[in-house]
């Protein structure tokens, strides 16, 4: 059904032209093993529709546009753990996948310096569109990966995975890896001290919280289905070329074979139980 609020000419076309993938990919879609990788920024993508979105090539390549580097280090991560994965294929400049679509960082206008001229003043109706065709497909996939996994044994500890720029706003970091949470300390806590064991400045709930209600994806699947679940950023010149994703890889991958599956995580302090 067509879309309230446009033209005649605007409910004709769509964002998506045939010959563009769709707004998701999943890897590994019959994997057995309860574990569910999540990228919401994998890609650098713009739907042929948008244009560059008024950017030049450096800013349609930069940290806004994507996180560097997180893509490949999931598909390398599903690969080595046989696990499913979904990752989103369109940049978080047309709509961040990461946001509740009220947030007016969804459809973001500056950022670090940049002005996104693509997002400025978009109609709610285009923002619609972009919601139909590129964010809630994605959700749905992570739904019905979701809904798979736990119908198979028990639900799947879920991971999301993400990087940031070593500087923003002029303001260097010094942590390397986030461990965002909110409702779920005991997997976060597993995360934080495999990385640190590894030898990484970790950041609890840095450079980014999870209990910041911008973190749309954990929230709206993990958290409301109670199942493990926790945000991993991994600093961006950690993992923006082959070797260094090499590298990262088999440490995550070993810290998350540490994290017991389990029908719901447990508030902290609490022992997850073990399914029979």
């Amino acid at each position: 059904m067509p879309i309230e609020g446009g033209t005649p000419q605007e409910q004709s076309e769509n964002l998506l032209r045939p010959d563009e993938p769709l707004s998701f990919k999943v890897l590994n879609p019959d994997s057995a093993r309860p574990i569910l990788l999540l990228c919401d920024h994998a890609s650098r993508r713009f739907p042929t529709a948008v244009g560059d979105m008024g950017l030049d090539p450096v800013a349609r390549r930069c940290h806004l546009a994507w996180d560097i580097g997180a893509g490949p280090l999931t598909e390398r991560l599903a690969v080595e753990l046989g696990a499913t994965a979904v990752l989103a294929r369109y940049s978080r400049l047309v709509v961040d996948c990461n946001r509740n679509l009220m947030d007016p960082s969804a459809f973001l206008e500056f950022g670090d310096g940049v002005v996104i001229p693509g997002n400025r003043g978009l109609s709610q109706y285009h923002k619609d569109v972009r919601a139909k065709e590129i964010y809630w497909p994605y959700h749905y996939a992570i739904d019905i990966e979701l809904r798979r996994l736990s119908a198979l044994s028990f639900p799947p500890a879920i991971f999301a995975i993400h990087s940031f720029t070593p500087v923003l706003d002029g303001v260097s970091r010094e942590c390397q890896i986030g461990v965002l949470w909110d409702a779920d300390r005991e997997t976060a806590e597993i995360v934080i001290d495999g990385f640190r064991a590894a030898g990484f400045q970790v950041g609890d709930n840095e450079p980014y919280s999870g209990k910041a209600p911008m973190d749309f994806t954990i929230d709206h699947h993990a958290e409301s289905a109670g199942v493990p679940h926790v945000g991993i950023e991994i600093r961006q010149d950690l993992i923006d070329d082959d070797d260094g994703v090499a590298r990262i890889a088999p440490i995550l991958r070993d810290i998350i074979e540490r994290v017991p599956a389990g029908p719901t995580y447990r508030p902290a302090g609490e022992e997850r139980s073990m399914p029979a």
